[in-house]
């Protein structure tokens, strides 16, 4: 933020109080967290000088860029002194950090690479540019960007200056409520500097979050009185501001300002992040078992108590208005459960009226009888007072328990059931993997946040294939960050697969044969339908008429009943085998994903009589179209050949995407021209939104050969809300709907719209295609970089095991050893084993 536009009394910190350890991003932090499993002794999570990005631009480059509308922050350096150099350090830190908000930074060296208009002003030896839309947005003084973490919190607050609001009367704040009542709620976090920390871990969650809530900031003034705040507090504060009015439970907004519920935690992105899920849970929850019969609180919410009240049906309305007043009495402290006791489930002994269940104590429900709801409160928000003044003496010293943090963290998989689920290890994967003619492993990390939710679907995957009596297939988890050597094994090791670079990943291994990779989405029940598929033979070999109708007609299982997959059928006659081995190493590799059936002998004339076709030959039934209408392949002369075409027969002429579908479209590798439509609130809407997807379709059609390169297709954000989040990244605002852009052309990161509030029609659209080819159209924007998601290196535990076994020490020399360790030494390099992996991973992050 430049200095005019700094809120009042801006209280800025020096650089020498300004914490050393910031965070990075929501997705980055995870890492942070590993370390801090490394090194509980440690001071915390620090950056790898030799990770960070090459910031070093051309004047060249310079003009490009900003010609292009990218955001870019830039240094220009003039001359070189200490306090420059210092600032380098740190602005070079600051690139990997904001890349993930879109925002390039670069030095220019103004000696090699002069640029006239900020080259040789002196005065611009002490700013730093921030760039947007193609012109200059902000400048900073250097005084306000001098290490990691103001840099992030500063332009993240520059480009959020619309969204994050900055309060300092209660008035102030009592407007914004008002203009939020029955629309959304509020954030509201305090801190005491900018550029701080913790400033940075607020704007960081307004980035992710801003479109849900209205985020305000305080850094003092009249409002802090207002909210209970000493100004001498040197901590940091959040409350979130309850102003939406919910459907489930009446919220009482019906007084002039929206209740408030303060955050009990030190701020931090994670602890934030965390939070705002915990405010999204509901208010009250109600049950009808024991108390010890509820399973603890399941990610994110298992760090959070759980209080049970029971209700009787003659009191049942009263029993539901008094745990209503007392859940948000205890909101962001614990999770409120009504326990009905009409229910013959429930047998606690009428005599208790209450329990409650601590995280640490997951298994132990302890039970009370009540002649207060303050007992209640009591319980723990004498802990809270406790904590608040053990924060109040660490925030002194402006250090963070990491010891604490790492034990939540290291407990997160605790609280997940693995019974259904066999851990391999490097000692029983082999003898585990050969028992079973099919093994579906998946590779995590417990401390990637994807990994974790993942997990819990692997799980039920597990549990419903129990229930469904199959016992054909194994599953099993690997925990990575534990058994490094097994996902890092080099090619040539006894294992069927290639190191594991990508968390979560899902192997199919099979015996005497190559591991498969599921590359669906990451829910349970895309998993489940792709794993019972590949159980079946991939071909089906086909002998008899009853056997062709029932592999088109019929689902292949009870449990997939409802879906209709994709279909092909091979034709080859025995005599000949041609294009057999062909068509069978194409249809392994379709396993999972589409059912194979193969034709031979007499069949194979019948069927290539009837759909006039010439042996050997594949017959495709799409999902989207009649059984009686199939489409026609010659066999090509390789199976990748073959797999191409296949999949692009199967392709829906103008396809729906959605999460789930996403990753069979984008193995395509085709630019994709995408149309963005809201949600339909009538008819008329739904006819509109129709006639989109027609002239869509007539592109297609009339573009002719010239549309081979490009993928139709569109997206529904009513369906996928996901896909706001991809508009305002590609373009930077969210354009007026409906909105079709151009992105993900093999030549460029370019992403490209067509004109707003032009009608969508076909042959315009093939003219402003034409126009895009010929150069003479300006992108309206370009794809971030492509490295989400989070590629994590391993660290060797192993190894660093084994030198604390060859070199015992004494614990205060080990403390210092630990701290030397140099963590490249132990990063395993990373590869990336299927060629497949790296395909179109922007767009892959994006939804």
């Amino acid at each position: 933020m430049a200095s005019s536009d700094l809120p009042p009394n801006d209280p800025r910190p020096s650089p020498t109080h300004t914490s050393q350890r910031g965070q990075i991003s929501l997705l980055r932090m995870w890492v942070c967290v590993a370390a801090v499993l490394l090194w509980i002794s440690s001071a915390g999570c620090h950056e790898k000088a030799n990770m960070s990005i090459h910031i070093e631009i051309t004047a060249a480059d310079f003009h490009e860029r900003l010609l292009s509308g990218k955001m870019m922050f830039l240094y220009f350096q003039q001359q070189v002194s200490p306090t420059i150099s210092l600032f380098l350090v740190e602005l070079e830190k600051s690139a990997e950090a904001l890349q993930d908000y879109g925002v390039l930074v670069g030095k220019v060296t103004c000696k090699k690479e002069p640029v006239q208009a900020y080259c040789t002003d002196a005065k611009h030896q002490h700013r730093a540019f921030l760039f947007r839309g193609g012109k200059e947005f902000l400048s900073f003084s250097l005084d306000t960007v001098f290490d990691v973490n103001s840099i992030v919190a500063e332009v993240l607050f520059a480009i959020l200056r619309d969204e994050v609001k900055y309060v300092h009367t209660d008035a102030d704040l009592q407007t914004l409520e008002e203009a939020a009542k029955g629309k959304r709620d509020i954030v509201l976090g305090y801190v005491r500097s900018l550029g701080t920390q913790e400033h940075r871990s607020l704007m960081e969650t307004a980035y992710v979050y801003g479109s849900k809530y209205q985020f305000i900031l305080i850094t003092g003034g009249p409002v802090l009185k207002q909210l209970g705040v000493n100004e001498s507090s040197q901590l940091s504060r959040v409350w979130f501001v309850h102003c939406r009015v919910h459907g489930a439970v009446m919220t009482p907004v019906t007084s002039e300002r929206c209740p408030l519920t303060r955050m009990r935690t030190a701020l931090s992105t994670l602890s934030l992040h965390t939070f705002l899920q915990l405010m999204e849970a509901p208010l009250v929850s109600k049950v009808f078992v024991d108390p010890s019969s509820v399973p603890p609180p399941q990610f994110p919410y298992q760090l959070t108590p759980q209080v049970f009240l029971f209700s009787h049906p003659a009191t049942e309305h009263l029993d539901l208005d008094t745990a209503s007043a007392l859940a948000w009495r205890l909101r962001g402290l614990a999770l409120l459960l009504l326990v009905h006791r009409q229910s013959p489930a429930v047998k606690t002994p009428e005599k208790y009226n209450a329990a409650y269940r601590l995280p640490e104590k997951s298994s132990e429900v302890k039970y009370l009888t009540l002649h207060s709801l303050d007992d209640v409160l009591e319980l723990f928000t004498k802990q809270e007072e406790e904590e608040e003044e053990d924060e109040e003496e660490d925030s002194h010293s402006g250090e963070l328990d990491d010891e604490v943090a790492a034990d939540v963290y290291r407990n997160r998989g605790h609280f997940l059931d693995l019974d259904q689920v066999t851990q391999l290890t490097s000692d029983n994967f082999h003898s585990e993997v050969a028992q079973s003619s099919l093994t579906v492993v998946l590779f995590y990390l417990k401390w990637d946040a994807v990994s974790m939710a993942f997990l819990g679907s692997f799980v039920e995957v597990a549990e419903k294939l129990e229930d469904s009596r199959v016992d054909d297939v194994q599953m099993c988890v690997v925990d990575c960050g534990e058994w490094t050597d097994l996902c890092a094994a080099q090619p040539g090791t006894a294992v069927p697969f290639q190191p594991i670079t990508e968390f979560p990943s899902v192997l199919l291994i099979r015996r005497q044969q190559a591991a498969q990779r599921y590359a669906g989405a990451l829910s349970g029940e895309a998993l489940h339908r792709f794993v019972m598929m590949s159980r079946l033979a991939s071909p089906l070999l086909l002998s008899t008429n009853e056997e062709v109708t029932s592999f088109l007609q019929e689902v292949p299982h009870p449990d997939l009943a409802g879906y209709r997959p994709d279909k092909v059928l091979g034709l080859f006659r025995t005599e000949s085998r041609t294009g057999l081995s062909v068509f069978t190493e194409a249809a392994e590799l379709l396993a999972g994903e589409v059912l194979t059936g193969l034709l031979t002998d007499g069949l194979v004339e019948k069927w290539a009589a009837e759909h006039d076709v010439e042996p050997p030959a594949v017959l495709l039934f799409p999902s989207w179209r009649k059984l009686s209408h199939p489409s026609a392949l010659p066999v090509t002369s390789s199976s990748k050949d073959l797999l191409t075409q296949i999949h692009s027969a199967l392709l829906q002429p103008v396809p729906e995407l959605t999460v789930e579908n996403l990753p069979s479209f984008l193995s395509l590798g085709k630019a994709l021209l995408l149309l963005f439509v809201g949600e339909e609130e009538d008819e008329i809407g739904r006819r509109q939104n129709q006639a989109l997807v027609d002239q869509m379709r007539g592109v297609s059609e009339q573009g002719g050969a010239r549309m081979e390169r490009y993928l139709p297709c569109w997206i529904h954000l009513g369906r996928t809300p996901a896909g706001l989040s991809v508009l305002g990244s590609y373009l930077g605002s969210l354009p007026p709907l409906p909105a079709l852009v151009l992105t993900h052309l093999l030549s460029g990161d370019e992403v490209y719209q067509y004109p707003p509030n032009t009608p969508i029609l076909a042959g315009s659209v093939l003219q402003w295609l034409q126009s895009v080819e010929d150069g003479t159209e300006s992108p309206a924007g370009m794809l971030g970089g492509d490295s989400w998601p989070p590629a994590f290196e391993f660290y060797d535990f192993l190894k660093v095991m084994d030198m604390q076994e060859v070199d015992p020490r004494s614990p205060e020399e080990e403390e210092v050893k630990t701290e030397e360790v140099n963590v490249e030494e132990h990063l395993v390099t990373k590869t990336m084993p299927y060629d497949h992996l790296d395909m179109n991973s922007k767009f892959h992050s994006e939804l």
